[in-house]
């Protein structure tokens, strides 16, 4: 994973690199000033073409808007503060009013940066800003293009391992829990702080995710590399159901179960052995994974026919910690049976 992450860094370092040479290269062939292009080329590579796309679109107004507010104001007030000042905040309101977020920052720049380098022609030094604008939105998106494009698939591959891995941990934790009913308030914790973690995790991943599909728009993909895309976009769903079904689990009131400690000890089995396969899944195995859901299947039906019978007077009671437990365990056997049983299946039958 921190190769993947120092690679990635690595990757848009060159490439601002690449553009801010490439950009004040071409300024210099045509006279230009380059200060305004660079800028403008930084703040263009972003993490995919498509980003570059859209927000160039925005900044290109962006900048213009900037860039006539700097020649008005040097008009009238010359070199002064008051340039400074009503050029940056009149580029900052009407930008705002334009919706044009992206592009605010940059604009605002131009703006007051123009204000130091025109001393008279302006009307020539506008549409020169627009050219150096031009310049570094174009070099920008064609480099983001063409010179190492982004791809995000070894992160994607890795945060899923690791985020199997961890929900394993998670789940052993819980069997622990379910074991001891424990009352230990860092336990309990440590357990949330693991589950968020585990959230956030799935949020990057889920934005890697679309960059990576974003950037399949402008860059032709094999068969192969097609379905990959959309394997990662399931098993990533696969593992948000599954994160949910923990996140009930661990909101279960543990203390209220009324099991006996031969019924926890099969429960938390059953538990280990889903958070074994989490962790390694090259040890599943779907016979014995279907032979864990019928057990639990059964011991469902059979706590669901006990609490009928206990409160037939009280219709209002449908769930009891037992149930719920068993429904969420169930629920995510299905899912990690989704997840690793077409796999696996074809394995046995070879």
């Amino acid at each position: 994973m921190k190769k993947a992450h120092k690679k990635l860094i690595g990757s848009r370092v060159v490439k601002t690199g690449v553009a801010v040479f490439l950009t004040s290269l071409i300024c210099q062939w045509l006279n230009w000033p380059a200060v305004f292009a660079v800028i403008t080329a930084i703040v263009t590579i972003e993490p995919t073409v498509n980003d570059s796309i859209k927000k160039g679109m925005i900044r290109f107004p962006a900048s213009a808007i900037g860039s006539a507010y700097a020649v008005f104001f040097i008009s009238l007030f010359g070199n002064s503060p008051l340039t400074y000042t009503a050029a940056a905040i009149f580029t900052i309101i009407t930008c705002f009013k334009l919706k044009l977020h992206a592009g605010l920052l940059v604009a605002t720049l131009t703006s007051v940066a123009m204000i130091e380098v025109i001393h008279d022609h302006y009307l020539i030094a506008f549409f020169i800003r627009l050219g150096t604008t031009s310049i570094g939105l174009l070099v920008s998106t064609a480099v983001n293009m063409f010179v190492l494009p982004p791809n995000y698939t070894s992160r994607i591959l890795t945060n899923i391992d690791v985020m199997m891995s961890n929900t394993g941990e998670e789940l052993k934790a819980i069997a622990k829990d379910i074991l001891f009913q424990t009352k230990d308030c860092a336990q309990r914790v440590r357990v949330q702080e693991t589950f968020a973690q585990l959230k956030k995790k799935l949020d990057i991943t889920d934005q890697l995710l679309n960059y990576q599909q974003s950037e399949a728009r402008y860059h032709r993909l094999s068969l192969e590399r097609k379905q990959e895309l959309v394997d990662e976009e399931e098993k990533l769903a696969v593992l948000r159901l599954i994160h949910y079904h923990i996140g009930n689990l661990i909101n279960t009131p543990f203390d209220q179960i009324t099991w006996t400690n031969e019924q926890c000890n099969q429960i938390v089995n059953t538990v280990q052995a889903l958070a074994d396969t989490m962790e390694n899944p090259d040890s599943f195995r779907i016979r014995q994974h279907r032979q864990y859901i019928k057990n639990l299947m059964k011991q469902f039906w059979q706590c669901k026919q006990e609490e009928q019978l206990i409160n037939k007077e009280d219709p209002a009671v449908f769930f009891n910690p037992e149930i719920i437990i068993l429904y969420e365990l169930l629920s995510i056997y299905h899912l990690v049976e989704q997840l690793l049983g077409a796999d696996a299946e074809l394995t046995e039958q070879g």
